[in-house]
């Protein structure tokens, strides 16, 4: 299995299901989250030059010089990992809590 993404990278290339530029990628963020999950632009940009090294994202620069960034095959495999992933632990955490006698849904 491969290294579990961080919930910034996971939110990104979630948002780059849809080409778009730096800020369009932090307000998709920012609604894919419904707004508990904020990202800078410096971390943003660290993360992105990080996936386009690992060619999980490409970026395409227009006609009017505006960056514009994609997820690749490879970087939506990736991503569709990290959902299963994700799922696998929150289904392990539901099953434990009910085992346990306490309900998924309580607040801690």
């Amino acid at each position: 299995m491969e290294d579990a993404l961080t919930d910034a990278t996971y939110l990104i290339l979630l948002a780059l299901l849809k080409p778009q530029h730096g800020y369009a990628i932090m307000k998709q963020v920012h609604e894919i989250s419904q707004g508990s999950f904020e990202i800078g632009p410096a971390t943003m940009y660290t993360i992105l030059k990080k996936l386009t090294k690992k060619e999980w994202i490409i970026l395409d620069e227009t006609a009017d010089r505006k960056k514009i960034y994609r997820i690749t095959q490879r970087g939506k495999e990736v991503l569709e990992n990290d959902i299963l992933r994700r799922k696998l632990f929150y289904d392990i955490g539901a099953g434990f809590i009910k085992q346990v006698g306490g309900s998924e849904n309580e607040k801690a």
